[in-house]
This record gives structure tokens, sequence and C-alpha cells, in this order.
């Protein structure tokens, strides 16, 4: 084999290692889980042993407060109390950067909700005008020109003006409001 392609399958093999599971954490049996995805929403921070871009690998040994089983009767906020003892190291906030990231990600659903919300009350207020005009016209009596579909002009006759008249009546019904 040519060294130039041993060197592409040895790179190659390598960039795969990388992809294998990033995940590490203890489930509620006190057993390690691997994975390429997140652990489920119900394992505490307290419990993720290793995640992409923390720098830590399985190598190096976890903090004592990470490897220590949970008790059943200890609530979900304990982890924050006990990161408080002295010895023990700091909660880094990324709590505080993620509830900011889902606030933040709430108010921009809520302002496009909003502003669907403008866009269809714009629309049916639109609506509901073009077809009061349009039944202003229809009743009034006069006769009403259109193009058919071989594009000839002609006139509405009566059976086509109820026709319309009924659809403006059920466009204002729905568009107008009460």
């Amino acid at each position: 084999m040519k060294p130039y392609k041993l060197l592409l399958l040895t790179i190659a093999c390598t960039w795969a290692l990388g992809a294998s599971a990033q995940w590490q954490w203890l489930d509620k049996d006190g057993r390690k889980v691997y994975s390429d995805r997140p652990p489920p929403v119900e394992v505490p921070q307290k419990n993720i042993l290793k995640q992409p871009g923390s720098g830590r690998s399985s190598s190096t040994p976890a903090p004592v407060q990470q490897q220590q089983q949970p008790d059943a009767a200890t609530p979900a906020s304990a982890p924050v109390a006990s990161a408080s003892a002295p010895g023990l190291p700091q909660p880094s906030g990324t709590d505080k950067k993620l509830e900011e990231a889902k606030a933040k990600q709430e108010a921009e659903e809520a302002a496009k909700k909003k502003a669907e919300a403008d866009r269809v009350a714009k629309a049916k207020a639109e609506n509901c005008a073009r077809a009061k005009k349009s039944k202003e016209s229809l009743n009034s009596g006069g006769l009403i020109g259109h193009v058919n579909e071989k594009g000839e002009r002609g006139f509405m006759d009566e059976a086509t003006r109820e026709a319309e008249l009924k659809r403006a009546d059920s466009v204002i019904a729905s568009d107008c409001g009460k």
C-alpha cells in the first residue's frame, strides 16, 4: 500500500473516532451510558460525566460529586445546595445560559405568533372590506359586466348575481366578525 493511502486511511479512522459516543452519564441505576445524543432531561446535571466541548475525556476522572449516587429522598434541587460546600467545584452557570437562551427563543416564538396573528387580522379586514363593497355593487341593481372563459365580455345574469351575493355574505360572516 502506498504511504499517502495509508495516511488517508489513518486520518479517516481517527476522524470517525471523534464522532463516536461523545456523551457519557450515569443512569438511574448507576450504570455508565455512552451515546452520541444528549441524555434525557430526567438525568440530573451532576450525573453527566462527559459532553461534547467540555474538554473532559473519559480517561480524566470526574469530580467526586459527579460519581456519587443520588439518594432517592434527595430532591432535584439538592445539587445546587451541595455545590456551595467548600472544596467542591462551583457551578459553571450553564443553567443560567440555558434559561436565557430558552427565554429568548420563547420571546422570538411569541413575536412570530403575534406577527402571524396581525397578518391574519389584516387579511380578514381587507377581505371584509372587499366583500362589503362587492355586496353593495351586487345589490345596486345595475348591470354588472364580466369576461367569460373565452375572453368575451358579457353581463351577469340573476342566478350568478344571487350566487355572488351568497358568497359575499359568507365572507362577511366569517371575516367581519359580529
